[in-house]
Protein backbone atom coordinates (compact mmCIF):
# COMPACT_ATOMS: atom_id res chain seq x y z
CA UNK A 1 0.00 0.00 0.00
CA UNK A 2 2.96 2.38 0.76
CA UNK A 3 4.05 2.08 -2.97
CA UNK A 4 0.89 3.75 -4.35
CA UNK A 5 1.25 6.92 -1.83
CA UNK A 6 4.12 8.14 -3.56
CA UNK A 7 2.46 8.42 -7.32
CA UNK A 8 -0.94 9.46 -6.23
CA UNK A 9 0.77 12.90 -4.10
CA UNK A 10 2.82 13.55 -7.50
CA UNK A 11 -0.19 12.91 -9.62
CA UNK A 12 -2.11 14.88 -7.30
CA UNK A 13 0.51 17.63 -6.74
CA UNK A 14 1.74 17.94 -10.79
CA UNK A 15 -0.62 16.29 -13.03
CA UNK A 16 -4.58 17.02 -11.46
CA UNK A 17 -3.92 20.81 -11.42
CA UNK A 18 -2.52 20.97 -14.65
CA UNK A 19 -5.46 18.51 -16.41
CA UNK A 20 -8.12 21.09 -14.26
CA UNK A 21 -6.64 24.11 -15.90
CA UNK A 22 -6.63 22.82 -19.80
CA UNK A 23 -9.66 21.20 -19.16
CA UNK A 24 -11.36 24.17 -18.27
CA UNK A 25 -9.63 26.61 -20.58
CA UNK A 26 -10.99 24.49 -23.43
CA UNK A 27 -14.53 24.61 -21.90
CA UNK A 28 -14.06 28.49 -22.07
CA UNK A 29 -13.02 28.59 -25.41
CA UNK A 30 -16.04 26.07 -26.47
CA UNK A 31 -18.11 28.89 -24.72
CA UNK A 32 -16.88 31.81 -26.48
CA UNK A 33 -18.43 30.59 -30.03
CA UNK A 34 -16.89 31.57 -33.20
CA UNK A 35 -13.99 33.99 -33.74
CA UNK A 36 -14.23 36.65 -36.51
CA UNK A 37 -11.90 34.64 -38.54
CA UNK A 38 -13.86 31.14 -38.16
CA UNK A 39 -17.68 33.21 -38.37
CA UNK A 40 -15.84 34.69 -42.06
CA UNK A 41 -14.96 31.16 -43.26
CA UNK A 42 -18.43 29.69 -42.04
CA UNK A 43 -20.28 32.63 -44.48
CA UNK A 44 -17.95 31.62 -47.06
CA UNK A 45 -18.84 28.24 -47.02
CA UNK A 46 -22.35 29.04 -47.22
CA UNK A 47 -22.18 31.45 -50.23
CA UNK A 48 -20.31 28.94 -51.94
CA UNK A 49 -22.92 26.03 -51.04
CA UNK A 50 -25.74 28.22 -51.91
CA UNK A 51 -24.15 28.92 -56.06
CA UNK A 52 -23.45 25.27 -55.97
CA UNK A 53 -26.85 24.09 -55.23
CA UNK A 54 -28.12 27.17 -57.88
CA UNK A 55 -25.98 25.03 -60.73
CA UNK A 56 -26.83 22.11 -59.85
CA UNK A 57 -30.28 23.11 -60.42
CA UNK A 58 -29.53 24.76 -63.24
CA UNK A 59 -27.68 21.83 -64.75
CA UNK A 60 -31.12 19.42 -63.61
CA UNK A 61 -33.20 22.23 -65.51
CA UNK A 62 -30.67 21.77 -68.90
CA UNK A 63 -30.84 18.03 -68.26
CA UNK A 64 -34.51 17.95 -68.05
CA UNK A 65 -35.05 19.85 -71.56
CA UNK A 66 -32.00 17.94 -73.68
CA UNK A 67 -32.73 14.51 -71.83
CA UNK A 68 -36.46 14.08 -70.00
CA UNK A 69 -35.44 10.40 -69.32
CA UNK A 70 -32.10 11.46 -67.93
CA UNK A 71 -33.29 10.90 -64.19
CA UNK A 72 -34.73 6.94 -64.68
CA UNK A 73 -31.15 5.68 -66.93
CA UNK A 74 -29.00 7.13 -63.45
CA UNK A 75 -31.68 5.37 -61.52
CA UNK A 76 -31.26 1.62 -63.72
CA UNK A 77 -27.41 1.81 -63.28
Amino acid sequence: MGFLVAPIIIFLIFVAPIWLILHYRSKRQVGQGLTEEEYKQLNELVQQAEKMNQRIVTLETILDHDSPDWRQRHETK
